[in-house]
């Protein structure tokens, strides 16, 4: 029996049951008359799938489905349907999915770390046939390269408790999402040479916040170290983001300033 999967359910199942008859309540009426057939399996039991194939060491979700959810886990998805319906019932709970994770609790430490990756959604080459995400996708370049997709923002605790998360266009400057993601935070925050901004700097200092980056080169060196600025690698490094993550800088610990005015 496997404890984890099951507690895991049950927590989604208590909260999707008092966030979707809200949820629905509100949702306006689609005038468009159009075939809804009902799912056999529940929006719980979809998000506990989605949830719980990230603890595997799949990389491809359609195998996991298919050998995992369909093969050795299926006495506790009796309902489970096939990979191409369950492919279909996906974007139905996004927004939920989003709404469990916002959710769940996040302990203040006062201790954070920022950081980005990439989401490529198809080679770069082949940008100009992509039409799932034609008009959302961008094309950019990170330290890997040119890629097509966006940018995934992340920022947790020192405990490596995920406080926030926003997904952007692959064109947008880490800079600029910040401050909306660590409004809520007091404290220090540790970035790499991306966040680097006197602006940025004065902007969360003034609401209790202190922006500690990796220097550039062309700086001197500056005060405190940087040794858990490496907890982000340990989302980054995870299975489902080895093949579309952008290469991490080397961090040193000697290789650090505070972006701020320094008294003597």
């Amino acid at each position: 029996m496997d404890l984890t999967l099951i507690s895991l359910f049950c927590v989604i199942d208590d909260f999707c049951q008092e966030l979707l008859p809200q949820w629905n309540a509100i949702l306006l009426e689609d005038t468009n008359k159009k075939r809804n057939k009902p799912s056999q399996m529940s929006t719980s039991e979809i998000m506990t799938i989605m949830i719980y194939f990230h603890k595997s060491n799949y990389r491809n979700f359609k195998m996991y489905y298919l050998h995992v959810i369909k093969g050795s886990m299926v006495k506790y998805f009796p309902n489970s349907v096939s990979y191409n319906r369950f492919v279909e019932l996906m974007p139905s709970i996004l927004l939920p999915l989003c709404f469990f994770i916002a959710a769940q609790g996040k302990t203040a430490t006062g201790i954070y770390f920022v950081d980005s990756t990439i989401l490529r959604v198809c080679h770069e080459k082949r940008a100009s046939q992509n039409r799932v995400f034609k008009g959302l996708a961008k094309k950019s370049k990170s330290t890997m390269g040119w890629y097509y997709g966006f940018k995934l923002h992340i920022i947790v605790n020192d405990m490596g408790e995920l406080m926030a998360f926003k997904m952007s266009k692959a064109t947008t400057d880490d800079r600029v999402v910040l401050p909306k993601m660590a409004e809520n935070l007091t404290g220090k925050i540790i970035g790499d040479k991306g966040y680097i901004s006197q602006k940025l700097f004065d902007q969360l200092y003034e609401k209790g916040l202190q922006l500690i980056t990796k220097i550039r080169k062309n700086m001197k060196n500056k005060l405190v170290l940087m040794r858990k600025r490496r907890y982000l690698g340990r989302y980054f490094a995870h299975p489902m983001m080895q093949n579309r993550r952008a290469k991490r800088d080397d961090y040193k610990p000697s290789a650090v300033r505070v972006t701020q005015r320094y008294v003597p």
